[in-house]
């Protein structure tokens, strides 16, 4: 049910019996060795594993999100708040428009969330919809076996690491990194940033076992399956 691979004669058929639709958030931004990409891969993956046996539609990833830290670092691409509002006011309005009534965001990128209270003003204005705003990196299942797998867990580091989020030919540092103290990327410019981060690690290892990454991906994919299957 991904909508790069339907026509609207199939979109049109499934509106006669539901009206969900899943959009995934991500962003582009540095990620130390990992891809750029690596927030809207992890939202697209999650959302279309999640929604495969639901049969749930899944928008293409919305690929920029709010990064204006990251802008020190080449290929990191922000939007100002209003414009993100903006785009994302359009999308569910046009998806409104054909019938569609319930709205899941499956989020990737931390950045994004200050988003969510400004966007929940046009669910309040359409009264006949409903949205729900996924964090699935962080909701509580997940969030908890990654810290079981390994408590430093920070952007950039080991907990986005998966093999879909690596670069052919690019070797993960073996070693763990000091972890940043989050106030220090607090009030500054992004050059500032990019000094006190260096290579983007927030901190904690790099990598991890695949075994273990795979562990943490299958409660990724069943937690954010019933939040969908919920709405």
């Amino acid at each position: 049910m991904n909508l790069r691979e339907m026509n609207w004669m199939q979109v049109e058929a499934y509106l006669e019996a539901d009206d969900r639709i899943v959009i995934p958030l991500g962003s582009t931004e540095q990620h130390a060795y990992l891809s750029l990409f690596t927030d809207a891969i992890l939202a697209e993956r999650v959302a279309l594993e999640a929604c495969g046996p639901l049969g749930i539609p899944v928008c293409p990833v919305v690929p920029f999100g709010m990064t204006p830290r990251f802008l020190a670092y080449p290929g990191t691409i922000s939007l100002r708040t209003e414009t993100y509002l903006a785009l994302l006011e359009d999308l569910v309005t046009s998806l409104h428009g054909q019938g569609f009534r319930r709205f899941v965001f499956v989020n990737g990128h931390g950045g994004n969330c200050p988003i969510w209270p400004s966007l929940s003003l046009w669910f309040e204005k359409n009264i006949d919809c409903r949205g729900v705003f996924h964090d699935w990196w962080r909701a509580s299942e997940t969030w908890r076996i990654v810290t079981a797998t390994d408590p430093v867990a920070m952007h950039a580091s080991w907990m986005e690491n998966f093999p879909w989020t690596r670069i052919a030919g690019i070797a993960q540092p073996d070693e763990a990194k000091p972890a940043i103290m989050l106030e220090q990327l607090h009030d500054v410019t992004p050059e500032m940033v990019r000094i006190r981060l260096g290579d983007g690690n927030f901190g904690g290892r790099y990598a991890r076992a695949d075994a273990e990454m795979h562990a943490i991906w299958a409660i990724a994919v069943e937690e954010t399956r019933r939040v969908i299957a919920a709405v």
